[in-house]
């Protein structure tokens, strides 16, 4: 009897002890085995940013968040910028695929060039999102805007100002960038969906500025010579669009030209919403693209899956920007990203 007594005296010690050690552990925590595994998957990889070219808002914007992640989640983050130029755009992406990083996000000059390398970088086991401008050949994924999108929200625009009845005129001119990228022939295919349905606008002129704001203020002042009743523009992208809005003031015609752009939504595009000079401003919202960015950098990093076996994208929402709506929280400055 008396042994009995001390074996359930020993017992309840080793159960009080156990108690006492786990309330201990407790005390300081538990390992997070789901944390510690997506710290260690993401550390040392190699991530490397192929841009158009850096030093405008887009590609800083983007990299000053890919940046931030890379730094605080262990992993390397390098840009190989060919300063507008496609060729060493091309020698980059050679180089690279020779290099094998884990992965590259790649901003295509157009649908075209890139595409064959894109297919021979996953073929080599390189992880591939495209970032706002797509490629022929579909990666890994694709975060952006959707230009087709852009092009009909644009379009939809100009038909409520410039239909019959509406303006001035029903004459409208349209400043492309560069013919072949995928903000040109996707935005235009958007565009005349919709005025093919309303057949009284008149496309009076259509030119490519390159991307360069004088050649579109060059442009812009000619149409405005030949069309001094213009209603209504439509441009491709907000930093050579200052050059078609710079026209459209020299020209005291402010009020009767209703200017539709697009862009990244930086503050500057907003001033230029709050001087009038664009009247609206769809913007693609460079932090969320940013935000969307690392998530994906992220996730296909830490997949097992083989570089280009499941491809996904994503269209990020879009923000009308006028004078009735635009302010701080619709706007954004680098430094706000960095």
């Amino acid at each position: 009897m008396k042994k009995a007594r001390l074996t359930k005296l020993a017992l309840g010690m080793a159960v009080l002890a156990a108690g006492l050690s786990f309330a201990k552990a407790q005390d300081k925590g538990l390992e997070n085995p789901r944390s510690t595994a997506f710290h260690t998957s993401l550390k040392d990889k190699k991530v490397v940013f192929v841009p158009l070219s850096m030093g405008f808002d887009l590609t800083e914007g983007w990299a000053a968040q890919m940046r931030r992640q890379a730094s605080r989640l262990g992993y390397s983050f390098e840009i190989r910028d060919p300063a507008w130029s496609t060729d060493a755009g091309t020698k980059a992406i050679q180089s690279l695929i020779s290099e094998k990083p884990d992965l590259m996000v790649i901003h295509n000059p157009d649908i075209q060039s890139y595409a064959r390398l894109l297919k021979q970088a996953q073929a080599a086991g390189i992880k591939i999102v495209q970032i706002n401008l797509e490629s022929n050949t579909t990666t890994d994924s694709y975060v952006g805007a959707d230009w087709t999108e852009i092009g009909r929200t644009a379009a939809e625009a100009i038909v409520g100002k410039c239909d019959k009845g509406k303006g001035i005129s029903t004459k409208v001119a349209i400043d492309t960038g560069v013919p072949t990228a995928a903000s040109d022939v996707f935005q235009l295919d958007g565009i005349y969906k919709v005025l093919s349905a309303h057949p009284d606008i008149q496309v009076v002129s259509q030119q490519a500025t390159e991307y360069n704001p004088e050649k579109a203020r060059s442009i812009m002042a000619t149409v405005l010579q030949q069309h001094p009743d213009l209603c209504g523009g439509i441009g491709i992208w907000d930093n050579q669009d200052t050059g078609t809005a710079s026209a459209i003031k020299e020209a005291g015609k402010s009020d009767q030209v209703f200017l539709v752009t697009s862009g990244g939504g930086n503050k500057v595009g907003c001033e230029n919403v709050e001087k009038g000079l664009f009247n609206l401003y769809i913007s693609y919202n460079v932090p969320l693209q940013g935000d969307l960015l690392n998530q994906e950098i992220a996730r296909l990093l830490m997949s097992d899956s083989p570089a280009g076996e499941v491809k996904t994208m994503y269209f990020n929402p879009l923000t009308l920007i006028t004078k009735a709506n635009v302010n701080q929280r619709n706007c954004w400055t680098l430094d706000d990203l960095k």
